[in-house]
């Protein structure tokens, strides 16, 4: 927020707050009520909307979903493969991979980091080299 600006809020809201010139050129337009803010609560409002989002347990079980059934088809794609005596595309190593991530995308809400995005299950490396 600018400096050349005053703040205003309605006592006891957590809305937004009201900027007007510091100049008092729009002092005029200052609604009846409001409140000038102090130093300090323009910049704990300002802390308070540029803070990243805390992940919930829905967005992250939700993260978790998404990931899943994106790994579907290459599990079932080289599942398959085996069935029908074809050539795999993945190793014996990479599938092995493969099903350890999935695993642990599965065990991700039961954590005790979840739902800290930073705790999430790492892919593994080659999963991100793979023309999708």
């Amino acid at each position: 927020m600018s400096m050349d600006m005053k703040y205003y809020k309605w006592p006891d809201s957590t809305e937004l707050p009201y900027a007007y010139a510091a100049d008092g050129s729009q002092d005029a337009f200052i609604l009846p009520g409001l409140a000038l803010m102090t130093g300090a609560e323009v910049q704990a409002h300002i802390e308070r909307v540029t803070a990243p989002p805390v992940p919930t347990a829905d967005s992250e079980r939700q993260w978790r979903d998404t990931e899943l059934a994106a790994l579907v088809w290459l599990r079932d794609r080289h599942r398959d493969q085996l069935e029908i005596g074809a050539v795999t595309t993945l190793t014996v190593e990479q599938f092995t991979d493969l099903l350890v991530y999935m695993q642990k995308l599965r065990d991700w809400p039961q954590s005790e980091g979840f739902p800290m995005v930073e705790q999430r299950p790492v892919p593994p490396e080659w999963i991100a080299d793979l023309p999708l």
